[in-house]
Parts: C-alpha cells; structure tokens; sequence
C-alpha cells in the first residue's frame, strides 16, 4: 500500500490488479475503489511521489503519471525499468522512495535457499525515480518485501524471510538495520545471524556478515513495515516498528497471522509484542496481514490477503 498527495491509498496484489482506494467523506471508511489495472504480472509493489503511481511487477517497473486526478480513466502507464528477472519465486516485489530521493527495488532469492548471482538476487537495489543509475543497495537478504527508513536518522530497515525446511522453531525472521550500503546479510551462508546453512555455510562463519537486529521468530512471514510516526496511538507507541504477520504456511502448528510492534531504544530494536491479532483462531486462518500503512490522522491500515480486505486500526484516546 502507499498514499497519494490527495489521500487516495493505493494497493498492489500478487495477481494483475492495482486498486485505488478513496475516502470521499472521510469518515475512515472506503466510499470507491477504482481498477487502475487489471493486466500486470503481478504488480505487488507501490510507490508515490510527484504525482506518479509507480508499480513494481516481477521483472520491471512502471509509472501511472498524474493518477490521483485520472483514477476513473487511468492514463498508459510508462516502462521506467525493465532490468530485473522473471523469475517469479520471490520474484514479487516491495517498493518505496528513499529519503535520498531514490526508489528502492528488491529482488529475492529464486529459490528456498540456494547460492545465487548477488548483484541481481537476494539483495535491494536502488535507482533514480526516472530507472536511470541502478545500482546494489545491500545483499545476503533471501526476501525481504517491508522496509522503511527510521523518520529521525533517515535509515534503512527491512524484513526478512527465514528459509524453509529446517524445521519448526528455526531459523527466525529478521528485522534488520541497514545504515549504509554494502552491507551483506549473510544469505545463503548464515541465517538469523548465528545459524550455518547446512549445505551453503561450509567455509564461512556467521561473523563475516551483518546480524539482524531483531528475531522475529521462526516461519512468522514477517512482510509490510512502518515506523509509527502518527500520534493517535497512545505515547509508548510513538516511534516504533510495525509489522505485517502474513502467518506460516508449512508449519507443524501455525504461528504469525498477526501485527507486531517493535520497540525502539536508542536507535536500537529492543523488544517485540503483538499488537493486532485474531487473525488465527486456533489453526483456522481468518486473515494474513501483508502491510501496513500509518495514515495522516495517525491511525493504521491492515491489508489482508486472505480476506481480500484492508483494515483501519483507530484510537479513540479512551482505555
């Protein structure tokens, strides 16, 4: 999800479509959605700035030019880049603008855990809004689709995916900090900052690479990330980490379905706590959050994938 300068909130899918949300009377409830397309391969990230709707499908990115004016007769859209793989495990794509004025385009890793070409795979890249410049951010990163840079210091955070088939409780997702570029995560040779990769981690030691700043906990699918900079949301609140749970989905017991919120210390993630859960009623799914997005009256919207929906999360200033 991202917003426009109007407050049209924006939102991708893993399918074709790209879907204007507009809240005329606002009342913090939809009145229209709008299909700004129906023909992408899957255009899951968004992005704004400048009037332009960027999206992110699996091998490029494209731009909506002056949509929140167009959304009942969306304009062509415009090929900024098309120098990303087609590969589509982990293929789908989170974007964003970086305080540096740059769009920030990840790329997964094409496999569950697998050595690959670190200049194009398991990394983020960044480029100037027009696609020109292209160049690697940060690497060892299996799949990260949530970032977003701290509103004080203007620095890099993400998410990222453990692998698969290492069992229930290991290893975890990761939140992580990312002040510079060059740093390397260490995938596929160490996971979680202190796991060897059985196959892949002969001959290199989890101390060569950059340590997650946070666990999240094994299989959680940790996506969509904010930091909170609203203040609706009661004191303790402000200037943290939120978090998209989409939930496990080959784990023995289900863990995740839920949103976190990480507490900050010192430019430093101290802790985490649920914050929005019932999505998993005992191992029956009703919802998978996938992002999140603070909104300018402070409050938080949830999208669900499973649900097909888009929550509203408020603070009526009451306990």
């Amino acid at each position: 999800m991202t917003l426009g300068a109007n407050g049209t909130v924006f939102v991708g899918t893993r399918d074709k479509s790209v879907y204007a949300l507009v809240d005329q009377n606002y009342d913090g409830v939809a009145d229209k959605m709008y299909t700004i397309t129906d023909n992408m391969h899957s255009p899951n990230g968004v992005a704004f700035r400048n009037g332009s709707l960027y999206v992110a499908e699996i091998s490029k990115v494209s731009r909506f030019d002056n949509i929140e004016s167009r959304l009942s007769n969306p304009p062509k859209p415009v090929l900024i880049s098309d120098k990303f793989s087609d590969k589509e495990w982990h293929g789908w794509k989170y974007i964003a603008f970086g305080p540096d004025g740059k769009l920030y385009v990840p790329v997964g890793a094409p496999c569950n855990v697998c050595e690959v070409d670190e200049n194009n795979f398991a990394c983020i890249k960044r480029m100037n809004a027009d696609g020109t410049n292209l160049e690697l951010y940060a690497k060892g990163i299996r799949n990260t689709v949530g970032f977003d840079w701290d509103p004080k210091t203007k620095e890099l955070w993400f998410t990222d995916n453990g692998r698969d088939e290492m069992g229930d409780d290991i290893p975890d997702d990761e939140l992580n900090y990312a002040p510079k570029p060059g740093m390397h995560f260490g995938f596929p040779y160490c996971h979680a900052g202190d796991i060897p990769d059985p196959q892949f981690g002969k001959g290199h030691s989890c101390s060569e690479f950059v340590p997650p700043a946070l666990k999240l906990g094994a299989h959680v699918a940790s996506l969509g990330m904010k930091f909170y900079t609203g203040t609706q949301f009661p004191k303790e609140y402000r200037g943290r980490i939120f978090i998209a749970e989409h939930g496990s989905w080959n784990r023995s017991s289900k863990v995740g379905y839920r949103v976190v919120s990480v507490k900050m210390q010192d430019n430093k993630a101290i802790s985490f706590e649920p914050f929005a859960e019932g999505f998993l009623q005992g191992q029956k799914p009703l919802g998978r959050p996938v992002d999140v997005l603070v909104m300018p009256d402070g409050s938080l919207l949830v999208s669900d994938d499973f649900g097909d929906c888009v929550y509203r999360i408020s603070y009526n200033g009451k306990e």
